[in-house]
């Protein structure tokens, strides 16, 4: 049987990024095909970033191993059916970065344990973080290219990319081939704040602010006229996008993840060591090494926000909403809301690539203003187009999710809800 969703997942390895890698290889086989795992700079550079996948891969072989030798269920059936493969994307909004097969060798050199990610992964799981793995297979081409090879190989509307870092992998790959790209089923995108703080900036949220080029670029393909919402800021790696004739009639169907909905989504210090506590004392690998890398993260959210302490101190979920609505989004439809804005075509939200203070800011059109109708008279001296209906971005914004409380307990449970530790101990 088919898995309902087959996906590419560009990611900035960081704490929540492996929670929604370790969700995603969690989940049912039937659910969800990890095709291609693109790694992309983000809060460290691409090569550690790198390191962080690889000792992920170490560090579950350990843990399939260890249930294996204690009678328990190992889990990660995905990994048995079809390895993802996992290759190197860009290392900065401009991207000069050395070969992926420079990057490759340069990573089993045997760094020093420089991220919380492999530092944890050899103090507490025991796992030589840099050591290869048979559970993925390494790529000597850039992760744009795989993306669009699996595109291209695939018919349309299979394939739904999952973004939750800087979007400039992904910038490139549309780029390179909008035809191709535009292929994909969807992009589920973790960015950007709409009526929500940033958390960078007042008004920038990390993944947007970390390249708006990109972003506005990827945006712009959900727009009748992609012209119309393209920044005036170009970088030389990035090909303009032929004319709206030449792309034809098919637009990027962009589903949206900001801030606003997944900031309430969280996971407590004490949910997290009621499930990974009892497993811890009988030798997981995987509940040691998810503890060490969550501790840490949560002394970190203590240290930034005064409400934060003790067993109820959370951290967000910003990207294991994006994998959840990959596995229920079709399942549990009515329990997702996804805004189309208010003429049912999509939220027409831009970012803004040039200001001093806004970079990264989702601008979205606040006034009480009718848009004409198709074939009415354009509103005179409407700047940029927001009251014409053939121009701005459509883009599908997520307002609501099966239970803020919920994405929690499905995320402990599909990545240890296999083991029992009380009838095998």
């Amino acid at each position: 049987m088919a898995p309902r969703s087959r996906v590419i997942i560009d990611t900035d390895p960081g704490t929540d990024d492996v929670l929604a890698m370790l969700f995603a290889l969690s989940a049912s086989p039937e659910d969800l095909e990890v095709l291609l795992i693109s790694v992309t700079f983000g809060n460290v550079n691409v090569q550690n970033c790198l390191r962080n996948v690889v000792t992920m891969f170490n560090v579950i072989g350990k843990e399939m191993r260890w249930r294996k030798e204690n009678g328990l269920a190992e889990g990660f059936e995905m990994l048995k059916r079809s390895k993802p493969v996992v290759a190197v994307g860009a290392d900065g909004p401009h991207p000069h970065h050395s070969s992926p097969e420079e990057t490759w060798k340069q990573l089993f050199d045997k760094p020093p344990l420089d991220t919380l990610l492999t530092a944890t992964a050899a103090k507490d799981a025991h796992v030589d973080p840099q050591a290869p793995s048979a559970l993925f297979t390494p790529s000597s081409s850039e992760s744009h290219l795989e993306m669009l090879r699996i595109l291209d190989e695939n018919p349309p509307d299979t394939i739904t990319i999952i973004a939750i870092g800087p979007l400039t992998t992904v910038a490139i790959a549309a780029a390179y081939s909008p035809e191709i790209f535009m292929r994909a089923r969807a992009v589920l995108v973790m960015g950007g704040a709409v009526t929500f703080p940033g958390n960078m900036t007042p008004v920038a949220e990390f993944n947007t602010i970390a390249d708006a080029v990109a972003a506005a670029r990827v945006y712009a393909l959900s727009s009748p006229d992609p012209s119309s919402t393209m920044p005036l800021e170009q970088t030389p790696n990035l090909a303009h996008y032929p004319s709206k004739a030449s792309l034809g009639e098919r637009r990027l169907k962009i589903i949206k993840f900001p801030l606003d909905i997944t900031s309430p989504h969280t996971l407590r210090r004490d949910e997290m060591e009621a499930k990974v506590d009892p497993l811890i004392n009988k030798g997981s690998p995987l509940a040691e090494w998810t503890k060490a890398f969550l501790s840490a993260t949560f002394l970190k959210q203590e240290s930034l926000h005064d409400d934060q302490s003790g067993c109820s101190t959370g951290i967000a979920l910003h990207d294991p909403l994006c994998i959840w609505h990959a596995l229920t989004g079709e399942s549990q439809k009515d329990q997702w809301k996804i805004s189309l804005g208010r003429y049912g075509r999509g939220e027409d939200i831009r970012v803004e690539t040039a200001g001093q203070w806004t970079r990264g800011m989702c601008v979205v059109d606040q006034r009480d203003r009718r848009m004409p109708n198709d074939g009415e008279a354009e509103v005179p001296g409407d700047m940029g187009g927001w009251l014409n209906p053939a121009k701005g971005n459509r883009i599908h914004r997520c307002v609501g999710t099966p239970g803020y409380k919920a994405l929690a307990t499905s995320i402990l449970d599909t990545i240890f809800g296999h083991v029992s530790v009380s009838d095998r101990f």
